[in-house]
């Protein structure tokens, strides 16, 4: 009986070693065939946007996919993200309680248009839109906290988009 038992054991053990499943650290869900990966230039079709936000997302999406996955970056991937920021916009959020009648918070969101291709697989492919955005105090000068406002709002938009890519999101 004990003979029995150790070959059982045995048995499961050999089987959940020979197992292979595709999966990462980060949790995600990545083909077994995709190799490689490509980012296309996300083009900036917003009206208000600086000139190197375009740039700095790009290589900001770019950056987290090679670090987040075991995908080599590549001209033309298995896997490809293009796409355009297609929205950029300033809005009041709250008010203040003073007389006069003033937005206490404003409002900063960009809006990503991404079409997402797998080439071995078109059922997961995507064309989708993302939008974040970031609040910040209405007395302070957007130039002086622009930049930290779009790096917050491109690492929520690059964590939505990978997760809609690899983790079925």
């Amino acid at each position: 009986m004990k003979t029995i038992k150790r070959l059982f054991i045995l048995f499961i053990c050999a089987s959940l070693i020979s197992c292979h499943a595709g999966f990462s650290l980060s949790g995600a869900s990545i083909p077994e065939y995709a190799k490689t990966f490509s980012v296309q230039y996300f083009k900036n079709q917003a009206q208000l946007a600086g000139p190197t936000l375009s740039q700095n997302f790009t290589d900001a999406l770019r950056t987290y996919i090679v670090s987040h996955s075991r995908l080599a970056m590549a001209t033309t991937g298995d896997l490809d993200f293009e796409g355009a920021i297609s929205g950029y916009s300033i809005a009041p959020v709250t008010a203040s309680s003073a007389a006069v009648a003033q937005s206490a918070t404003t409002r900063l969101t960009i809006t990503v248009d991404v079409t997402y291709t797998d080439k071995k697989d078109p059922k997961k492919c995507f064309n989708a839109s993302f939008s974040r955005y970031a609040d910040y105090p209405s007395s302070q000068n957007l130039a002086t906290v622009q930049d930290g406002l779009i790096t917050q709002i491109n690492n929520q938009l690059i964590q939505d988009i990978f997760d809609k890519a690899f983790n079925n999101w």
